[in-house]
């Protein structure tokens, strides 16, 4: 993985982290994924004139992409209705890579070496420690939990899927802007079906919030699948979830959320992990 791809990767992690923090942050949560998902869409739209359309070998992966993306936005929601940011976040992004590399090996036939399992496992482990902590002496949230590793078991899905489909697309900011498109109207129109004639009243007080969010959503993944044509999906996949040390600080300085000893040890456990991946890489 070249210093470009490692940046662009970790820049996507940064912006993956805010998004997810503003949708975490509109207390409907359904509001605030209508304007993340709509706004997207419409950077979508602006974009296409711009954009190489994707080679046809490429739409049967962005159209299963969109259904995932779909699931996944409504996983999320859930998740962070039900839990707090600090622990539903982590869980949610921590439980991809594994996934992830047993899909790239099967479909991609990207086998990682000892070093780059090593340092996915390590990563992982890491998170995960950062996602558990707080739970001694209290009931864990068991369907907040659920929901968030079912979160991750679709980040892992289309992690894959356009990993395959942005290869075959020939564009990568064509797919990415016709993905948004096709998805972004699912959550949007639910939310006019729902409230009628009185949806500008509900998302108006935080469409500019929301429309941030979007904006940040599709550098994120804009990003991600940039460098998904550039080096293997399992390490890619595994660096960008460095987004929850960034989801950490977000929830102690913005959520008011205590990081604590034991969530930096996790971290450090994070930081080997990633080193093993780019020594792999």
């Amino acid at each position: 993985m070249t210093p470009l791809v490692t940046a662009a990767v970790l820049l996507a992690a940064v912006t993956h982290a805010g998004w997810n923090a503003i949708a975490h942050r509109i207390p409907d949560k359904l509001t605030g994924f209508a304007l993340i998902t709509g706004g997207g869409m419409l950077i979508g739209l602006a974009l296409l004139p711009f954009t190489a359309f994707p080679a046809a070998g490429a739409w049967p992966y962005l159209f299963v992409s969109a259904a995932v993306h779909i699931a996944s936005f409504a996983l999320l929601m859930r998740s962070f209705r039900l839990g707090d940011f600090g622990q539903a976040y982590p869980i949610a992004r921590g439980s991809a890579p594994l996934l992830v590399t047993v899909l790239a090996a099967a479909f991609a036939h990207e086998v990682p070496d000892g070093w780059g399992t090593a340092g996915i496992v390590l990563s992982c482990a890491g998170l995960t420690g950062v996602a558990l902590w707080g739970l001694r002496g209290r009931r864990p949230d068991w369907a907040a939990i659920g929901a968030a590793l079912a979160t991750g078991a679709t980040i892992a899905v289309y992690t894959v899927v356009d990993g395959l489909g942005v290869r075959a697309s020939g564009s990568s900011l064509g797919y990415i802007s016709w993905l948004m498109v096709v998805q972004g109207s699912f959550i949007p129109g639910y939310l006019v079906y729902r409230h009628r004639a009185g949806a500008w009243a509900v998302v108006r007080p935080r469409a500019a919030l929301g429309l941030l969010g979007a904006a940040l959503s599709f550098a994120a993944y804009g990003l991600v699948l940039w460098a998904q044509t550039r080096a293997a999906l399992a390490p890619i996949a595994a660096l960008r979830e460095s987004s929850i040390l960034v989801g950490a600080a977000i929830g102690a300085v913005f959520f008011k959320e205590r990081f604590g000893a034991s969530r930096i040890a996790a971290a450090g456990l994070l930081v080997v992990g990633i080193g093993l991946m780019l020594h792999a890489g």
